[in-house]
Parts: structure tokens; C-alpha cells; sequence
């Protein structure tokens, strides 16, 4: 089978084994309550309850009236014990919803209030994409963008091709690989409810270092072949970093480019993650909200690498040390991939629906070595996969040319990380563009 890829990336360490085949497994904080954070993707949420509100897992806790909005969904049932602001990966600290089992009604643990099931085959478009919208689903891969906006595309589009992404290529990280393994008939029920959306035939794209996964996805599509409207196939790509990242993917796959600044669906192409499509299923077969998120914990320094899944707002610090131990010497803790995840001052901190792992890494995994000056040597413009020039835009963010830097390229850099890793001078790129991003969007709203 012909191994599809982009022109550019790199080829970190994959470190898969360590948590390759481990078993998913259902896991519950220790301490019997969740902390929430009130916006989890798409525009900033009010909050629905108050302390001292009873909930039940499924129910809404915090919405917007936005057309970006993506509502909150108490992951477990019980009181809301109080709100207040909580460190949060990618956004310092922000507020947060804490609710706790009650305990003297031990009933009401497993009560839910989720919605109706819907069959998505008999329900007009405008109800798909509202259901995917009230079951408060997002991106699974990591950028956690409203699901139902990005199904919610212009009606002129034509689309030809729905790409499942199954390339995970953060190194450490597998859980992708074993939702695959294990919940693959679900998968694939929300492979086919998204394709009745976009009405085009799906491709599923691995990495060739899930090559062994193939054969068993492939008798299961075998067998629901005469059920499905459209076509659904596999594709291997090269396992190269950042394979996974949608633009790449749609170069990979079709031979197309998305436009500077533009989205895949007018490259003709719909993006979902397979966490994201199992999501799907669930929130019509079962009226699921997005109430639980699978993940990996791994890293050198972590005793028992695992695949898990746990409910929304679970701190992290509440697994260890019952359910995760550590080695003594953490040097540091990602929420993520080493590559674009965010490095944490400690382990409390939420599972939110964005988290595809976290990892607890050792000095030697997190060597950093002294930034020297820029010569000049390109190698960064030779891995960027977006094929933009980051000697270039990084002078212009170093001299405060921002304009420069657009021109550049500067707002098609996906922050990837494959520049930084690849210069011999360790210099710090992909936080400069960062940072210079940061100061045009702070510049626009001052205007």
C-alpha cells in the first residue's frame, strides 16, 4: 500500500510502546469530584448553576447564546460545591465549575439526564447539526473547535472527501490507536452518521506505525460495506511529525492546498478525528453528551503508562497516586504531546475535552540546550511543513516588524514545533511566533 505524506516535518522518537496495548480502562477521581472549566472550546460560556445546585451528569452547566458557542455538560452527577478560578492548561487559570459526589444520596450517582436518542438517518440536517451542538461536541484532537461549526459549513461547498484522522502523531500518544483497537464498531457508526452529513466517502488515515491495526479495520468495514451510502476506506501515510495536522493531511491525501488563512472545506475536505466521531455516535445512539474524555498517560518518569478514560474535569493530580505513579525526579508535566502540548507547574490541573494525554517526563526526555545565535543555516525553512521561511519571520518578530511578519507567512504557522526541533542554535522559534501572534491580535483589538 502506497505510503501518502507532505513535503517537509521531522521524525522525532516515537515512544508509542510504552503505552501501546495497554487496555482502556474507565478510571474515577479519588476524590469524588470534577473540576469544570466553564469554556472548553468556542466562545466564552455564562454559567447555568449557582453553589449548592444539585446536578445530574449530562446536564447543561454553562452556555452562550454565541453562534460559536459550545455548551458545558456536568460530567458527574451531585452538588456544585463552588466556583472559582483553577490553573487550566493552555489558558493559565480560568473559571471552573467544582462539583462533588453527594454522599448522602448515593442514588443519585448514576442518574443522568441525557438527551433523546436520535436516529441520524431520519432526521433533517438542521437536527444532526443541532444535536452534535447541544451534546457540546469539539475537536478531539486537540484543538477543541465546535464540531457542529465545522459540519455547519457554507451549502455551496462541495465536498469530496470526509478524512478521519487517525495519524497521531505526537510522539507518546496512543490513544487513538486504542479507541481504534477497541471501539471500532463506534467509530465507525460515526464515520457513517458524519459521511450522511457531508455526503462524500470517508478516508481513515494512519500512520504506517499503526500498520497493525489495518487488517482488523478492515474486516470491519467489510462487513457493514452494504450498509454504507458512501465509501469508507484506509489509507497509511508516513509516520512523519506533524502528519496529523489538518492542512498536512489534506495535502497528503488529495494533493491539495488549503488557502492562506482558509479552512479544508474549500479544499473540498471535511476533517474529524476518530475520538470525535465515537463521540458522535454516542451522543445519538445514546443522547451522550461530551461528558468523558479517553486519553494517555505516559513518559519517562510515569510508573504505569495507560490509556484511560475518565469523566471531564477530573484533576489530574486526583489519579496519582492510586491510579498513576510517578518515579521520583519528574522534570516535567505535559497536558499533550511533547511536541505542542503545554508544560504544567503541577499535576493540578483538569482534564478538559482537548486532552489527548498527559505526560510526566524525565530530565533526559526534556533536555534543552542553550540558545545561540541564528546562522543562517535554513534548516528550519527545510522541515516547516507549511513550507513558510521562520529564519525570516523570526527576524521580523525580533524586530518588531509585524507586518513583515504576516507577509511572511506568519499567521499560516501552525506552531508545530518541527523548526524549533530541527535548529542547531536551539533558538526558541515557535514561541517568537507565538508571541507575535499574541501582539497582532493585541494590536487589532486596540484599534
Amino acid at each position: 500500500m502506497k505510503k501518502f505524506t507532505f513535503k517537509g516535518g521531522i521524525h522525532p522518537k516515537d515512544k508509542k510502546e510504552l503505552a501501546r496495548g495497554k487496555p482502556l480502562t474507565y478510571q474515577y477521581p479519588v476524590t469524588n469530584s470534577v473540576t469544570i472549566p466553564v469554556t472548553m472550546g468556542g466562545a466564552v460560556n455564562s454559567i447555568l448553576v449557582n453553589p449548592g445546585d444539585e446536578v445530574l451528569k449530562g446536564q447543561i452547566i454553562a452556555n452562550s447564546t454565541s453562534p460559536l458557542s459550545c455548551p458545558v455538560h456536568a460530567s458527574i452527577s451531585g452538588t456544585v460545591k463552588k466556583i472559582t478560578s483553577h490553573s487550566v492548561a493552555g489558558m493559565g487559570e480560568a473559571l471552573c465549575i467544582v462539583i462533588e459526589e453527594n454522599k448522602d444520596k448515593p442514588e443519585l450517582k448514576d442518574k443522568n439526564v441525557f438527551m433523546q436518542p436520535l436516529d441520524p438517518f431520519k432526521c433533517t440536517r438542521e437536527e444532526s447539526i443541532e444535536r452534535i451542538h447541544q451534546a457540546g461536541i469539539t475537536g478531539m484532537g486537540g484543538a477543541s473547535f465546535p464540531t457542529y461549526v465545522k459540519l455547519n459549513y457554507p451549502q455551496t461547498a462541495e465536498i469530496e472527501h470526509l478524512i478521519i484522522n487517525a495519524a497521531e502523531c505526537e510522539p507518546y500518544l496512543t490513544i487513538d490507536e486504542t479507541i481504534l483497537s477497541e471501539r471500532l464498531d463506534t467509530i465507525l457508526d460515526g464515520i457513517r452518521i458524519v459521511q450522511h452529513l457531508v455526503k462524500a466517502p470517508a478516508t481513515l488515515a494512519l500512520e504506517s506505525n499503526k500498520k497493525f491495526l489495518l487488517e482488523h479495520i478492515q474486516s470491519k468495514i467489510n462487513e457493514i460495506e452494504g450498509e454504507c451510502e458512501y465509501k469508507i476506506s484506509v489509507q497509511i501515510l508516513k509516520t512523519k511529525y506533524p502528519q496529523g495536522a489538518e492542512k498536512n493531511l489534506v495535502t497528503a491525501l488529495t494533493g491539495r492546498e488549503v488557502p492562506s488563512g482558509g479552512l479544508p472545506y474549500q479544499a473540498g475536505c471535511i476533517i474529524c478525528n476518530v475520538g470525535t466521531t465515537l463521540a458522535i455516535s454516542e451522543a445519538f445512539r445514546l443522547g451522550k453528551p461530551l461528558i468523558e474524555r479517553p486519553l494517555t498517560i505516559s513518559g519517562g518518569a510515569c510508573l504505569t503508562p495507560m490509556n484511560i478514560i475518565v469523566p471531564i474535569g477530573t484533576l489530574v493530580g486526583d489519579l496519582i497516586p492510586e491510579i498513576v505513579q510517578l518515579k521520583k525526579g519528574v522534570c516535567k508535566i505535559l497536558n499533550g504531546g511533547p511536541m505542542m502540548g503545554t508544560s504544567m507547574p503541577s499535576a493540578d490541573f483538569p482534564v478538559q475535552k482537548g486532552t489527548s494525554g498527559v505526560l510526566f517526563l524525565t530530565e533526559e526526555e526534556t533536555f534543552v540546550g542553550k540558545t545561540m545565535p541564528c546562522i543562517s543555516c535554513g534548516r528550519c525553512i527545510e522541515v516547516c511543513p507549511m513550507q513558510l521561511e521562520p529564519i525570516l519571520m523570526n527576524r521580523a518578530v525580533s524586530f518588531g516588524d509585524l507586518e513583515l511578519a504576516k507577509k511572511h507567512g506568519l499567521l499560516d504557522c501552525i506552531e508545530c514545533g518541527s523548526c524549533s526541533y530541527n535548529c542547531p542554535s536551539d533558538v526558541p522559534l515557535v514561541q517568537m511566533f507565538k508571541l507575535g501572534k499574541k501582539k497582532l491580535r493585541d494590536s487589532i483589538k486596540r484599534k
